[in-house]
C-alpha cells in the first residue's frame, strides 16, 4: 500500500501499533501533546515536536525569520491546547549547503523573537546538511496543573463548541505570522468546565471530527454560524487549515458565563459558538453532515 491516499490519520494508526508505554504516561500519542506524570502529582509535564518543510510549510522564498517564528508557534499552540505553558525548546535545523549564513540566522533570529514573545528557552539541538529541502524541527516541553490539564477526549454528548477568532485564509500570510493562544487557553481551563479542547491546526473539517471521536462523539456545525476572515467562504474555513484557533467544548449551561466573562477579559477576540457534539452515530461524523470538505492531510 502506498502512503499516498492512505490519509494521515490511518497512517499514524498504523505506525503507534506496539508502541511501549510506561507508568507515568498519562497521555501517549492521539492528543495535542503527549502528558507524563504521577497520575495524581500536582503538576504534569507535557511533551511536543512539530516541524516545518519547505514546500510544504512555506515558500523557498519566504522571509526566514517568518519561518522561524512560526516553527515554534506551532508546537506553543499545541501546548496551549492542553491549558499549559511552554517551558524548553529544542531546535534541529537542516539545510542545503547553497543556502546562506544570513538565512540560517534569520531563521534563529524568527525563532529567537517567538520564544521571547513566549517565554520559552531555547536549550539546544541539531544542525545539519540537506541535501533538500530545507526543514524545522522543534522539541518542546510544557507544563500544566493537573486539574486544569484540558484533553481532546472529554467531550460528552450536548456540549456547546466554540472557536476563537476567525477562520480561513491563512495562506495570505497569517500562517506565518499567528499568535497561540496561550494566554485564552489557560483562562479558559481555569475558570471554565472545558471538557475537551485541540488547536486548529489541519482545518476544522478535520480537526473537528478528531476531537469528537477522541471523546466518543459524533458532532454538528452550522456553516453559517463560521467567524470568517474578510473574503472567505464556509468552505475555506472548514478546509484551509493552519488558523492555529482554539476549538473547545464546555457544557450548554456554561455558556452565557462563557460569553460574558471573555467579553471582559479578552474584548479584542472573537469567540462564536459553531455547533455542538452529539451522539456517536454510524453516520460519518460531524462536518460532513453539513456538506463541509476535509482540511488538510499530509496523506490524501
Amino acid at each position: 500500500m502506498k502512503l499516498a491516499g492512505m490519509g494521515e490519520d490511518a497512517l499514524v494508526a498504523a505506525l503507534l501499533r506496539g508502541l511501549p508505554d510506561g507508568p507515568e504516561v498519562i497521555r501517549g500519542p492521539g492528543d495535542d501533546c503527549a502528558v507524563i506524570g504521577a497520575p495524581r502529582a500536582k503538576t504534569w509535564r507535557l511533551l511536543k515536536t512539530d516541524c516545518v518543510i519547505e514546500t510544504v510549510h512555506f515558500l523557498p522564498g519566504e522571509n526566514p525569520r517568518r519561518i522561524g517564528w512560526k516553527a515554534l508557534a506551532r508546537a506553543i499552540s499545541d501546548i496551549a491546547a492542553m491549558g499549559g505553558r511552554p517551558e524548553h525548546a529544542l531546535v534541529t535545523l537542516a539545510l542545503p549547503g547553497s543556502e546562506t549564513l544570513k538565512r540560517a540566522t534569520g531563521i534563529y533570529a524568527g525563532l529567537r523573537q517567538c520564544a521571547k514573545a513566549y517565554g520559552v528557552t531555547i536549550v539546544g539541538g541539531e544542525t545539519a546538511r540537506s541535501p533538500g529541502p530545507l526543514f524545522l524541527s522543534i522539541a518542546l516541553t510544557g507544563s500544566v496543573e493537573r486539574r486544569h490539564c484540558v484533553f481532546r477526549s472529554g467531550g460528552m454528548p450536548g456540549d456547546l463548541l466554540f472557536v476563537t477568532g476567525r477562520l480561513g485564509g491563512s495562506i495570505k500570510g497569517r500562517h506565518l505570522t499567528f499568535r497561540p493562544r496561550v494566554e485564552q487557553a489557560q483562562w479558559l481551563a481555569g475558570h471554565l468546565r472545558v471538557h475537551a479542547m485541540m488547536d486548529l491546526s489541519d482545518g476544522l473539517g478535520t480537526d473537528l471530527p478528531r476531537l469528537a471521536l477522541a471523546s466518543g462523539c459524533g458532532c454538528h456545525i452550522e456553516p453559517s454560524a463560521l467567524p470568517l476572515h474578510a473574503g472567505c467562504t464556509a468552505k475555506q474555513a472548514l478546509s484551509d487549515g493552519e488558523d492555529y484557533e482554539l476549538l473547545f467544548a464546555i457544557p450548554p449551561r456554561d455558556a452565557t458565563r462563557l460569553r460574558t466573562l471573555w467579553s471582559r477579559k479578552f474584548p479584542s477576540l472573537g469567540l462564536t459558538e459553531i455547533g455542538a457534539l452529539t451522539p456517536l452515530s454510524p453516520l460519518p461524523p460531524g462536518p460532513r453532515r453539513a456538506g463541509a470538505r476535509h482540511g488538510y492531510d499530509h496523506f490524501a
